[in-house]
Order: C-alpha cells, then sequence, then structure tokens
C-alpha cells in the first residue's frame, strides 16, 4: 500500500463512529491483506462495563501448552473514545505500524498510555 492510500484511509476511517462501522470499512478495503485481517476479527470483540465505562475488548481464543482452551482479552477503546483508537490499534496489532504514526496521518496528537503500577 502506498503511503498516500494509506493516509486517505485513516482519514476516511475518522470520520466515523464506531467500532463496526470502521470494521465494515476495513473489511471492504481494496488492499487484500487489510480486508482479509479485518474479516478475520470479525466477531473478536466484547463490550464489558468497568469501573463505569463501557470499554471495548478484543477477544482470542488460543490453546496453551496443556492443550487447554484460554482467552486472551486486551483493551482497545472505550465506547465514545475517538475511532482513531481503533485504527491505530488495528494497524499496529495487525501490521506492526506504530500507533504514533497512524496518529500523525490522522492529523491527531498521540498520547502516551499511562502506565498502571
Amino acid at each position: 500500500m502506498q503511503h498516500s492510500e494509506f493516509e486517505t484511509l485513516v482519514q476516511n476511517l475518522c470520520q466515523l463512529d464506531s467500532l463496526p462501522k470502521a470494521l465494515e470499512m476495513l473489511k471492504d478495503d481494496v488492499n487484500a491483506d487489510i480486508a482479509e485481517v479485518a474479516a478475520s476479527l470479525t466477531g473478536q470483540f466484547a463490550l464489558a462495563e468497568v469501573e463505569g465505562e463501557s470499554r471495548i475488548y478484543h477477544v482470542t481464543v488460543e490453546e496453551n501448552e496443556q492443550g487447554e482452551a484460554e482467552e486472551f482479552v486486551e483493551h482497545v477503546m472505550n465506547e465514545g473514545d475517538d475511532i482513531i483508537k481503533f485504527v491505530a490499534w488495528f494497524f499496529d496489532a495487525q501490521f506492526g505500524m506504530k500507533q504514533k504514526e497512524t496518529y500523525q496521518v490522522a492529523g491527531k496528537t498521540y498520547r502516551q498510555p499511562k502506565r498502571s503500577k
């Protein structure tokens, strides 16, 4: 994917207001790799109420060394957050692109997450 195509895609995704809409746009992308990865993520997100926030998690199940199913949960964003959080997570988690770069392409300021102790 050319950098200009990436910029256009990120900017178009940032016009959307929800993770499901962004995931649908990614599944329809002309770049087969992006569309395939987005399609594989369908059904892997869960919404949970935690500490008064509606949090969106990416949930996967993998077999551990004992052959047992083990669930992995990663906080992606909160419901109502700017969609750039999902877009940056998507390109970081699936394609190894630094979140800061995706934010820059979107014309947004990246803030390093606070580390929990």
